[in-house]
């Protein structure tokens, strides 16, 4: 598999995430979105880690590190989301905005 083939599907990836985070209102939908913008940026230096330098295994560790901050984060964040929910029904984005006030 060459390196372009990677890139066009990192390039797919962030552009249905980037379509989904834009176009959804549902905080869930929105947090899909973002987390396959993140996957497609993951895939990305994978590829280019392999192929810049398949030996060292420094791309392949900082890739796992970023996977498990990034599993963190989303597990925070529908936890998040499950308590907004429970709290206030506010499962879109319009209706989260009005807590500011």
């Amino acid at each position: 598999m060459s390196l372009e083939l990677f890139l066009v599907l990192a390039a797919a990836l962030l552009a249905v995430g980037l379509f989904g985070a834009l176009s959804q209102q549902s905080v869930v939908m929105v947090m899909m979105g973002l987390e396959l913008m993140v996957n497609g940026v993951i895939v990305a230096a994978a590829a280019f880690w392999y192929y810049l330098a398949p030996a060292a295994p420094d791309g392949q560790v900082l890739v796992l590190v970023v996977i498990a901050a990034m599993t963190v984060e989303m597990a925070m964040g529908f936890a998040v989301v499950t308590l907004l929910f429970r709290a206030t029904e506010a499962d879109m984005t319009d209706m989260a905005a009005e807590l500011r006030e």
